[in-house]
């Protein structure tokens, strides 16, 4: 890890095997590096979450059999992780967008 890149702050979740397989563990892990390093990741693999706030985003990691989801946003000190989750239907679910949005608001708030 370079003296640049941005720590990540996990406000929950984790990502091991298992639930997740080996590989997607390991191109989990990849996606947030390059994150880290200060790159943009786009469709398909990450897009933007406005529903969830500013500068938010999901990682899309495809699983063997199970489709992941790793809700983050970039600040300009670090990548913050406020959930990671499987998704099981078309639309992120309501109660992961307000769970989020909780986080990351309490996160500002002992963070101001």
């Amino acid at each position: 890890m370079s003296p640049k890149d941005k720590p990540l702050v996990w406000l929950h979740g984790e990502i091991k095997t298992p639930p997740l397989s080996a590989a997607a563990r390991i191109e989990a892990g990849y996606l947030l590096r390059v994150l880290q390093s200060g790159e943009k990741i786009s469709m398909p693999r990450s897009r933007p979450m406005p529903s969830i706030g500013r500068r938010c985003h999901e990682l899309r990691i495809t699983d063997e059999n199970k489709i992941w989801r790793i809700v983050y946003r970039i600040d300009a000190d670090a990548i913050v992780i406020a959930e990671v989750f499987e998704k099981k239907t078309t639309r992120t679910p309501k109660y992961v967008i307000e769970t989020c949005q909780k986080r990351l608001r309490k996160y500002d708030d002992e963070s101001s």
